[in-house]
């Protein structure tokens, strides 16, 4: 029950009985998610959960060009920087809203890019794109997917895909599921670091821990279910470690 205290709380009461029981078996403890479970119960020990509730943030009302959906709800890849998937989310701030672009790797699930400004034009999403692409240098040939907001079908935004030599793949019309892992991502940040804290004061306080949950939690801690529960970042260096080896 210390152990199951000590993860609970290492994890900022982020996760719930099946990741502590992994880790607790690492740990060399032969003991069930049930098990956990009833003691984390004993212990009143919750893990955090967010309301339901949506801001729209795609404008689709547009007459650019739109990409065939090339993707079409294929989620598993088996190299990192083959596939990318990106979006726009709204986060609540008492000095006014501010919104988060973000580039996930399909097969690590690493947040590989991302922005954060208090407007949803084009910069936004280019300026997590151009970090995507400065932080891992991926090969031409790259699937990068979209729904059809005018941000991600601007001229400036598909010409700065072509440059990179990548694939452009957008969702069909209204159907969210074309897009469901980064829709994941910003439920789990939804879940996990907004909705358990107050408003933020203003977008200083907000980009600092969006950064801290970004770079030192999500990236390089939180164990991960559809990576046999290894964060992304170990997801990643097993492929690190094959090219050398």
């Amino acid at each position: 029950m210390k152990r199951i205290r000590f993860h609970f709380y290492d994890h900022q009461k982020r996760s719930g009985s099946p990741k502590i029981t992994y880790a607790l078996q690492l740990e060399g403890y032969r003991i069930s998610s049930r098990t956990v479970s009833i003691y984390m119960r004993q212990m009143n020990l919750r893990s955090v959960h967010s309301p339901r509730y949506r801001v729209q943030t795609t404008d689709s009302k547009h007459h650019h060009p739109i990409a065939p959906n090339t993707l079409n709800q294929q989620f598993q890849t088996s190299k990192p920087n083959t596939v990318w998937v990106t979006d726009i989310t709204y986060i609540p701030c008492r000095g006014g809203r501010l919104y988060l672009a973000s580039v996930l790797d399909l097969c690590t699930r690493e947040i590989v890019g991302w922005r954060l400004y208090n407007h949803m034009e084009t910069s936004l999403v280019l300026g997590a794109l151009n970090d995507a692409y400065r932080a891992k240098h991926p090969a031409p040939g790259l699937l990068h997917h979209s729904d059809r907001g005018s941000q991600y079908t601007s001229k400036e935004y598909v010409e700065q895909l072509k440059s990179y030599g990548m694939e452009l793949s957008m969702s069909r019309r209204g159907n969210c599921y074309d897009n469901a892992c980064i829709e994941s991502w910003h439920s789990i940040l939804k879940k996990e670091l907004i909705h358990c804290n107050p408003r933020f004061k203003n977008p200083e306080e907000a980009y600092n821990a969006i950064y801290q949950y970004i770079e030192f939690y999500y990236n390089r801690k939180r164990m991960h279910g559809a990576l046999g529960y290894l964060s992304p970042a170990r997801f990643a260096k097993k492929f690190t470690d094959k090219s050398v080896a």
